[in-house]
């Protein structure tokens, strides 16, 4: 089963690699697999969707933000933006989700986590922000 877990998470993950929403047709095939992996019912795809997008859009504008103030944003003040931002998620999907659904939602966010830091997006969750020194 945690193979097919991480080979469905692998291809849900690919369009929020970027952390900005995938055009359309390809976010509503991601939304259709988080639906088949977490078992939603219609009324919670529904929902699940707007909370997604509501934190796909606050960490869009916070990028946004940053690149328009002209300086680099500060790596780790991003990354506690963007801690925030998913455990305000959290906080939503709380009463949407069963437990064992939240909890698979959380194993799939972590996962996704894991997958940045593996293919060079950002370090893994939790971990600092700056890489290890090079070995020479």
């Amino acid at each position: 089963m945690k193979a097919t877990v991480l080979a469905l998470t692998a291809l849900w993950a690919g369009a929020l690699i970027a952390q900005t929403p995938a055009p359309p047709p390809q976010h509503a095939a991601h939304l259709e697999k988080l639906a088949t992996l977490l078992d939603l019912t219609d009324a919670q795809k529904t929902q699940v969707q707007a909370i997604l997008q509501e934190e796909h859009a606050k960490i869009r504008a916070a990028h946004e933000q940053a690149m328009a103030s002209g300086t680099e944003p500060d790596a780790q003040q991003m990354q506690a933006l963007h801690q925030q931002i998913k455990q305000e998620t959290l906080q939503k999907l709380t009463p949407v989700l069963s437990p064992a659904q939240l909890k698979k939602f959380q194993t799939l966010q972590e996962m996704h986590g894991e997958m940045r830091h593996h293919f060079g997006h950002g370090p893994p969750p939790g971990s600092p922000s700056t890489p290890p020194p090079a070995q020479n």
